[in-house]
C-alpha cells in the first residue's frame, strides 16, 4: 500500500485559485460572418478560456458578441428594413383623419358663424319701414323770410303790418290752461319751455326744431314751435330791446307768409320784453278767409338771445277753433327760457 502522503490528487482542489487571463490592450473583436457550418470549439486543456467562454467551451449567457472569430455561436443577420407604405388612395380627402381635432372644430365654428351672419342679412333684409321711403307728412315749406322794421311795409304777400307799440302788456287769454306735464328743452335753439299734456302732443314738425301740436295738420296750424330766428343773420347783432323788437316783427312777417292762408293781415294784442334775458315777445291777432269765411287765431312771437349768431324764436298759434286752449298761450309766454 502506497504511502497516502505520496498520493497525486486526480483533480485540483477546490482552493487552488483560478488563473486570470489578460488579453493584449490593442486586441479588437472582430464579429466574424455566420459560417455556414460552425465548428465546435477546441476542448484541449492546453488552450485557455477565452473572455465569455467557459472552461468546457460553452458559451456565458451575454457573452456571444465577444467573441473570438471563429468560435461561440453564430450571429444571426439583422432582418432586412420593410419598405415604406405605398401613399393612400384618394389624395387630401384620405388624408382628413390626420388633422388634430382642434382644428376641425376652429374650421367648423368660423362655417357656422359666416352661415350665421348670411342668415341674418337674409332675414332682415325685407324688414325695412315702409313710412321711410314716403316724404314726411308734418311739413310746413319753408319761405324766404324778407327784413322787417317796426316802420309798416308790405310783406310779400302785399299785406302792410301795422307798427307795432313799443309797449304792451300781452292780455290773459279766455279759456283754462291745459296742465303743465314737463319741460321741452330744445337744444337745437338753446331755450326751454312748458310741456303741455294731452291733447297736446310732441312731435317732429318741420321747419320747428321741436313742436307741440293738436288736431289734423291743416292751414292754420294750431301749433307751439321753436327755432332758429327764420332769414339772413342780423347784422349787427342785436343789443337793445328796439333791436329785438325789430326781430320779433320780421319773425311775424315769416309766419304770415308761411304759416295762414293768403291775405292775412294781423292786429297787436301785446309788445313786452322776455320774462329772463335778452328779448322780445309779440302777441297779435291774425284774419284770414277760408272757403269764404272769415276765421281768426290767437298767435304769439317771442325771440330770445342765445348767445349764437342768430336768436331763437318760438312762436305758437291757435285757431279759433280752439279757442278753448288759448290760455295756454299765457302759460308759454310767461315760462320761456335759455339753457
Amino acid at each position: 500500500m502506497a504511502d497516502v502522503g505520496d498520493q497525486i490528487p486526480t483533480s485540483d482542489s477546490p482552493t487552488t485559485p483560478f488563473r486570470k487571463i489578460v488579453l493584449p490592450a490593442d486586441e479588437t473583436v472582430m464579429v466574424p460572418r455566420p459560417l455556414e457550418r460552425p465548428q465546435p470549439p477546441d476542448h484541449s486543456p492546453s488552450q485557455p478560456a477565452q473572455p465569455g467562454q467557459s472552461q468546457h467551451g460553452q458559451v456565458q449567457p451575454g457573452q456571444g458578441l465577444s467573441a473570438q472569430p471563429g468560435q461561440g455561436q453564430p450571429v444571426q443577420p439583422l432582418p432586412p428594413i420593410p419598405p415604406p407604405p405605398p401613399p393612400l388612395k384618394g389624395g387630401l380627402v384620405a388624408r382628413v383623419g390626420d388633422i388634430p381635432i382642434k382644428v376641425i372644430y376652429l374650421f367648423g365654428a368660423i362655417i357656422a358663424t359666416v352661415l350665421a351672419v348670411l342668415l341674418v342679412f337674409v332675414i332682415f333684409s325685407g324688414d325695412v319701414p315702409k313710412d321711410t321711403q314716403q316724404p314726411p307728412r308734418q311739413v310746413v315749406p319753408v319761405s324766404p323770410v324778407p327784413g322787417g322794421s317796426a316802420s309798416p311795409k308790405p310783406s310779400a304777400a302785399g299785406i302792410v303790418l301795422p307798427e307795432v307799440p313799443k309797449s304792451l302788456a300781452y292780455p290773459d287769454q279766455a279759456g283754462t290752461a291745459t296742465v303743465t306735464i314737463g319741460t321741452i328743452s330744445d337744444l337745437a335753439t338753446g331755450i326751454s319751455y312748458p310741456r303741455l299734456g294731452l291733447p297736446w302732443t310732441a312731435k317732429s314738425f318741420a321747419p320747428f326744431a321741436i313742436a307741440q301740436r293738436v288736431g289734423k295738420v291743416a292751414v292754420p296750424h294750431t301749433v307751439i314751435g321753436s327755432a332758429m330766428l327764420p332769414g339772413a343773420t342780423p347784422k349787427p347783432k342785436p343789443a337793445k330791446n328796439a333791436d329785438y323788437r325789430d326781430l320779433a316783427v320780421r319773425a311775424v312777417n315769416w309766419t304770415l307768409r308761411t304759416q295762414y292762408p293768403a291775405g292775412a293781415t294781423i292786429a297787436w294784442t301785446g309788445s313786452q320784453k322776455v320774462p329772463v334775458g335778452k328779448g322780445w315777445m309779440v302777441g297779435y291777432k291774425v284774419t284770414y278767409t277760408v272757403s269764404g269765411k272769415q276765421k281768426t287765431s290767437q298767435a304769439i312771437v317771442s325771440i330770445h338771445d342765445v348767445e349764437k349768431a342768430k336768436p331763437a324764436m318760438l312762436f305758437a298759434s291757435i285757431p279759433q277753433s280752439g279757442k278753448s286752449h288759448y290760455r295756454d298761450l299765457n302759460t308759454i309766454a310767461l315760462n320761456i327760457r335759455t339753457l
